[in-house]
């Protein structure tokens, strides 16, 4: 598992490109509303695979096996499947796609440790590194990838270009 930070700091990224998302789609409802709850949902979401395992009233009690029925890939692709079909329609669906996106990357990066993730019926592992070995660069990763799919969704990979463009001036 990764680090509680990690996870956190993930869900963010995936919050905003979520929000990218949902920008693109015209989903973000009054004041841009749904656009920051799904920001802030897309945190939640990257912790949510841990604490749904939780019994809430019983500290250290868990009511499923760490890595089983909250962290299975199928249920959170169907959860993010349905929140994008109802973005525009419900408003609830901004917010639920963050976090279903946040629960997503939350397991992307479990699945590189040993204990891997239920994919279907079976648990998966890349057994790349071990738990908390590779924080620094996984969150690299995603903020990475959150800022260049929201550069691309909400301006056509404008600044993308323009740094490479940088890049190649140098």
């Amino acid at each position: 598992m990764a680090s509680q930070r990690a996870h956190e700091l993930t869900g963010w990224a995936a919050g905003i490109a979520a929000a990218a998302w949902v920008i693109r789609q015209g989903a973000v409802g009054p004041y841009h509303l749904w656009m920051l709850a799904t920001v802030i949902a897309g945190y939640f979401g990257g912790t949510a695979p841990d604490w749904l395992e939780q019994i809430p009233w019983r500290k250290n009690k868990r009511w499923c096996t760490h890595r089983t029925i909250t962290h299975w890939v199928p249920g959170w692709v169907a959860l993010l499947y349905a929140a994008n079909a109802g973005l525009g329609t419900y408003w609830f669906c901004a917010p639920l796609f963050g976090f279903a996106a946040g629960g997503l990357i939350h397991l992307l990066i479990d699945w590189p440790n040993p204990l891997g993730v239920p994919i279907l019926w079976s648990r998966h592992s890349l057994k790349l590194w071990k738990s908390g070995h590779a924080d620094s660069f996984v969150v690299a990763a995603c903020w990475f990838a959150a800022i260049w799919i929201a550069d691309k969704l909400l301006f056509d990979s404008l600044h993308f270009h323009r740094a490479l463009a940088f890049f190649d001036w140098v």
